[in-house]
C-alpha cells in the first residue's frame, strides 16, 4: 500500500497537476493550440524521441521483443473492438470511431511523460517508450486514418502524413549515432537535452488544453466499452503476451505500463475531421484521461510488482 501511495503521490499526481494547470490556463488565456500543437510534435517531441534513443543501451533482441509485443497486442486489441462494434451493431461511422479509440493510445503527450516520471534513473524504460510512441504513430496513420476514411482516399494522405513526422528521423538518427558510438560535442548536446527536458511540462500543459472545454452529458454504451477496452483490457491482453514471450524487468515494465494509456487524441481529431462521432470521440480522450489516474497507478504498480 506504501508503494500503491508513493506512485501516487510522486508519479501520477505531478501529471495531472500539469494537465489541470493547462486546462485552467486555457480556460483563462485561450492558447493558441495549433502553436502549442506544432510546438509538441516539430520540436519538443524528436527531441526526446532523438535524446533517449542516443542514450539508451537498448539492442537488437530487446527490440525484436518491443516489436514482437506490439504487434500481438495490437491486433488482438483490433480484432476485439471489430468484434465488439459488430456485436453492438454500430453504424459504419460509430464503429470507426470505437475501434480508433481501443487500438490508439496517447503515447506522446500522456505516455511519454509517465515513462520520463516511472523511468528518470532508467533511459532503456523511456527509449522502449519512444519504440512504442514510433509504433503508434505509424499505427495512427496507417490504421487509424484508414479506419476513418476509405483506403482509396487515405492512402496518399496517409503516407505522406507519416512522412512528415520529424519523430521519425529524429529517432533513426539518435539510433545510427548510438549505434556507431559517435560522441555529439556539447554545444551540439546541451540545446538537445534542455528542449527534451521541457517537454513534459509542456505536453502536459497542451492535454490539459485540450480537455478544457470538453463536457461530459451520460456514459453511453459506446464510451463505456471504450473505457474498458482501452484502460482495462489492454493491459490485461499485455500480461498475457509478456508471459508467453517471457519478458521480464524493464522491458516487461515499460510495455506493461505503456498498454494502459488512454485514448489517443487522434482518434478525436480524425473523428472531427471525417464526421464519425466526433463529440463521443472527444468524450472518449477526456473520461479515459480522468479515469486513468486509477488504472494507470495500478498498472504501474502492478508492473513493479511482476516483473521486478
Amino acid at each position: 500500500m506504501d508503494v500503491l501511495f508513493h506512485i501516487t503521490l510522486n508519479v501520477i499526481l505531478p501529471i495531472f497537476a500539469l494537465i489541470v494547470a493547462g486546462a485552467f490556463l486555457h480556460r483563462r488565456f485561450k492558447l493558441d493550440m495549433n502553436t502549442l500543437s506544432k510546438l509538441n510534435s516539430y520540436f519538443l517531441m524528436p527531441a526526446v524521441s532523438f535524446a533517449n534513443v542516443y542514450e539508451s543501451n537498448i539492442n537488437g533482441e530487446t527490440l525484436l521483443h518491443i516489436l514482437s509485443f506490439l504487434v500481438i497486442q495490437n491486433l488482438c486489441l483490433m480484432i476485439f473492438s471489430t468484434g465488439i462494434s459488430r456485436m453492438a451493431k454500430f453504424e459504419s461511422g460509430l464503429s470507426s470511431t470505437f475501434k480508433n479509440s481501443v487500438v490508439l493510445s496517447n503515447s506522446g503527450n500522456f505516455g511519454l511523460p509517465v515513462s520520463q516520471v516511472v523511468f528518470q534513473h532508467n533511459p532503456l524504460g523511456l527509449s522502449i517508450q519512444v519504440v512504442v510512441m514510433i509504433f503508434q504513430n505509424l499505427l495512427t496513420y496507417t490504421y487509424g486514418l484508414f479506419n476513418s476514411v476509405s483506403v482509396d482516399k487515405a492512402k496518399f494522405q496517409a503516407i505522406k502524413t507519416f512522412l512528415k513526422n520529424p519523430v521519425i528521423y529524429a529517432f533513426l538518427f539518435g539510433f545510427v549515432l548510438h549505434a556507431v558510438s559517435i560522441k555529439l560535442p556539447e554545444y551540439v548536446w546541451t540545446p538537445i537535452k534542455n528542449t527534451s527536458n521541457a517537454f513534459i511540462a509542456i505536453a502536459l500543459i497542451t492535454l490539459g488544453a485540450q480537455s478544457a472545454f470538453l463536457k461530459i452529458t451520460r456514459l453511453s454504451l459506446p464510451l463505456v466499452l471504450s473505457l474498458i477496452g482501452r484502460l482495462i483490457l489492454s493491459p490485461c491482453i499485455a500480461i498475457l503476451i509478456i508471459l508467453i514471450l517471457k519478458l521480464d524487468g524493464t522491458t516487461a515494465q515499460s510495455l506493461l505500463i505503456a498498454s494502459s494509456f488512454p485514448t489517443s487524441r487522434n482518434s478525436s481529431l480524425f473523428a472531427l475531421e471525417y464526421g464519425n462521432h466526433p463529440e463521443y470521440a472527444a468524450q472518449a480522450v477526456l473520461m479515459s484521461t480522468v479515469f486513468s489516474i486509477i488504472t494507470v497507478t495500478t498498472v504501474i504498480f502492478s508492473a513493479h510488482l511482476l516483473f521486478t
